[in-house]
């Protein structure tokens, strides 16, 4: 039975032993190609580190051209915030007529108030009314020359905060056919104005963002054609030793990696300097509205996007340029 049992455990033995070959021969390859990127990415960096000055104008200029379009997104997002708030604050009023009185008015104001598309109504009879005109007008004495109040009893209607414009409209329309009512209004001119210009501004940071975005794969490019120009000699030994491209043009690529993370980090400063300094009278604006303002910066997501773009622009500002310029090297 011992003879026996001595050969059934060889197999197993083996056949770990052979697993154990063939990862590590697996392995042995991945390992070897992330060692190469990961010593091609800190040259790089080293190379940049020993001409920081030259590599930190164009990283900066880099996060100027990130930094534009990135606040241009900051400052349309908060004045939509505004402009939300502004929204919440529109009101319709519906002039009633002269038949109507105090009480059929009140429960026309209930009976619109409990729609689900209506935040809060307020009626306001012809005598209140006249009252209220008489405080803030100053003619007092006029008002009491009349022998009638000609001013309507009047319905305030408040639609809700999260109807959109469109829905307000119709709300408008709908309530104007209400018996007993003979006039609506709602001054939604200046809120359609200004949705109009967060249009503009809106169209005007993809576009400078567009424009800008070009002109960092330029500075990159122009930046790497004159990195490789010189180190023309030392590509050409390179390639006379029998390197390939990928292996030539891999400490560049991550050349760019590196302008394009390091301009949008300095981007991001950028935009936080000037978002401290222009914190005092935002503050004061938002004051004045009564608190309704309320600033944000880039949220978290906003940071890695900038961070993204800034690589993905360095990366392929690199790779537009690198391999037309390698290809034309050949050795002498």
């Amino acid at each position: 039975m011992a003879r026996n049992s001595q050969p059934k455990s060889k197999p197993a033995v083996n056949s770990a032993r052979a697993r154990r070959i063939a990862t590590s021969t697996l392995a042995a390859p991945a390992q070897g190609w992330a060692s190469a990127h990961a010593r091609c990415l800190l040259e790089s960096l080293g190379r940049l580190h020993r001409r920081w000055l030259a590599s930190l104008l164009t990283a900066m200029v880099i996060g100027i051209a990130l930094a534009l379009p990135t606040g241009l997104y900051v400052f349309m997002n908060n004045l939509d915030t505004l402009s939300q708030s502004w929204q919440r604050a529109v009101q319709a009023s519906l002039y009633l007529s002269d038949d109507v009185d105090n009480e059929r008015g009140q429960a026309l104001a209930d009976t619109i108030g409990a729609r689900d598309n209506v935040a809060e109504t307020h009626f306001i009879s012809a005598q209140a009314g006249l009252e209220q005109f008489r405080e803030s007008s100053g003619f007092g004495a006029a008002l009491d020359a009349l022998d009638d109040n000609p001013l309507p009893s009047v319905i305030v209607v408040t639609p809700r905060p999260d109807m959109p414009r469109a829905g307000v409209g119709e709300l408008l329309v709908d309530l104007e056919s209400q018996s007993g009512v003979e006039r609506a209004e709602l001054d939604q001119a200046w809120l359609a104005r200004l949705y109009a210009i967060l249009s503009v501004i809106e169209r005007s940071a993809w576009v400078i963002g567009l424009l800008l975005s070009a002109a960092v794969l330029f500075i990159v490019g122009n930046t790497i054609r004159l990195d490789i120009e010189n180190r023309r000699e030392e590509i050409e030994v390179m390639k006379l030793l029998g390197a390939s491209d990928a292996f030539i043009r891999r400490p560049f690529l991550y050349s760019g990696f590196w302008y394009g993370l390091i301009g949008a980090v300095l981007g991001l400063i950028l935009l936080g300097i000037c978002f401290l300094a222009l914190g005092k009278p935002l503050g004061e604006l938002t004051r004045s509205y009564d608190g309704a303002l309320e600033l944000h910066g880039l949220s978290f997501k906003g940071v890695m996007t900038v961070l993204a773009t800034g690589v993905t622009l360095g990366w392929a500002g690199c790779v537009l340029t690198v391999n037309r310029r390698l290809a034309a090297i050949e050795p002498r």
